[in-house]
């Protein structure tokens, strides 16, 4: 057992500040909508600043938004990084991200109540655009900050709209210089929770999170010819959205048939013209492949596109594929895992191992530093919902484990 094993948080504290966070982009049905750089997301940073100033901490931010609250060790060894993301899906849940970084500042807080210093020096992070819902692809401040994305590349997305991510950046205020871009860390820690019912099923609060499964995003453009859907004969119709159902269909039968922990997904589709008695004549869709290893992403990528061929050679019907991103299969360093797992431990719980299926920024943050993540159970395994639920002996527990993990690594040697 550790030295200060029995150094827990203010659950009720805790609680507090997930509430008034939740508040800022809160929609009527219970949960939030704060998409990156919107005006909500400003609100949630500035109120992020105002609490970890008030912690103590030493605030910056660099040139994608990414924000930083330092605490200052005893040695200027590289720093254990607390992370998560305040940005969220539309009419998204209150605990997806924010949890992270709510508990990141009451470890902060708790350290300082009991008067505690560390080794090395503690960091709170809050990565930008997270989610990839309003400019894409998801995690990109993460991945621009550990070098994966250009700042060139990264300022030039764009929403729905039009309005390009760097304009947008400028606009809130946030951009800050490179210089302060988080820095290589001795590890790295992010609690979030699960996004999937194994912990619910088990009956579990926490779990510890061993990798994150690859996922790769394609645009799929389907092109045929508009005509009028009286007069043109079956037969000699192109349309778009027949030939697109197939593709969609293909999707689902190839993540079925590679079995679990493959999905397979189409969550966005566009019809042109879209009109009731007009035949499609171009159809967008977007395909989300997820696989534990890299070959078994390439795998559903190539059926999906022998599909594709099948398509343009029966008709008239041409199809594109792009595959645009992709996170690969990243498993987190065996230390930062043992830590985890030797906070669990000291806390009593029982101890369950997984992977994580959804992405998050621990993926790019693990290209730079030893990292590891800690799962807190969502009621039903719902997330990106409204509805999304953690019980508060769940979120303190996980925050708990939190906290003795980052003991635990802050005072190791090396």
């Amino acid at each position: 057992m550790s030295d200060y094993a029995y150094v827990r948080v203010d659950g009720a504290r805790l609680q507090q500040t997930l509430g008034d966070l939740a508040r800022i982009g809160a929609t009527p049905g219970g949960g939030v909508t704060r998409l990156a750089l919107s005006d909500e997301d400003r609100a949630a940073r500035d109120h992020l600043a105002d609490l970890m100033r008030e912690a103590g901490l030493t605030v910056r931010g660099d040139d994608f938004g990414n924000m930083t609250g330092r605490r200052a060790g005893t040695s200027d060894l590289p720093p254990i990084q607390l992370a998560s993301h305040l940005d969220t899906v539309r009419s998204g849940g209150r605990f997806d991200g924010a949890l992270g970084v709510v508990a990141a500042l009451e470890v902060m807080r708790t350290l300082d109540d009991a008067r505690i210093e560390t080794r090395r020096p503690l960091e709170v992070v809050n990565w930008t655009n997270e989610e990839g819902v309003r400019f894409e692809p998801a995690m990109m401040g993460s991945g621009a900050a550990t070098g994966r994305f250009e700042r060139d590349w990264v300022d030039a997305r764009t929403d729905r709209d039009g309005f390009a991510f760097g304009a947008e950046l400028e606009r809130i205020g946030y951009r800050g210089t490179a210089r302060d871009r988080p820095a290589k860390a001795g590890a790295y820690l992010e609690l979030h929770i699960e996004q999937g019912p194994t912990l619910d099923d088990a009956e579990l609060p926490v779990g510890i999170v061993e990798g994150i499964v690859g996922i790769t995003w394609l645009d799929v453009v389907v092109e045929g010819r508009a005509d009028h859907a009286g007069p043109s004969p079956m037969g000699t119709r192109r349309d778009a959205l027949v030939a697109a159902t197939a593709l969609i269909s293909k999707v689902q039968r190839i993540a079925l048939a590679m079995g679990e922990p493959a999905v397979g997904t189409v969550g966005r589709l566009s019809v042109e013209p879209n009109s009731i008695n007009t035949i499609p004549g171009k159809v967008t869709l977007s395909a989300d492949f997820r696989n534990r290893t890299g070959d078994g992403l390439d795998q559903m990528v190539a059926e999906l596109n022998e599909t594709a061929a099948l398509i343009r050679s029966e008709g008239e019907i041409g199809v594109s594929l792009d595959r645009f991103w992709t996170s690969e299969p990243t498993p987190f360093a065996s230390n930062v895992v043992a830590e985890v797992a030797g906070a669990v431990a000291d806390l009593g719980l029982p101890e369950r191992r997984l992977w994580s299926g959804a992405g998050h920024d621990a993926k790019y943050a693990a290209d730079v530093s030893p990292a590891g993540m800690i799962f807190v159970r969502s009621r039903g395994g719902i997330s990106h919902n409204e509805q999304e639920w953690s019980d508060p002996r769940d979120v303190e527990a996980g925050a708990n484990v939190l906290l003795l993990a980052t003991l635990r690594l802050a005072d190791a040697g090396g």
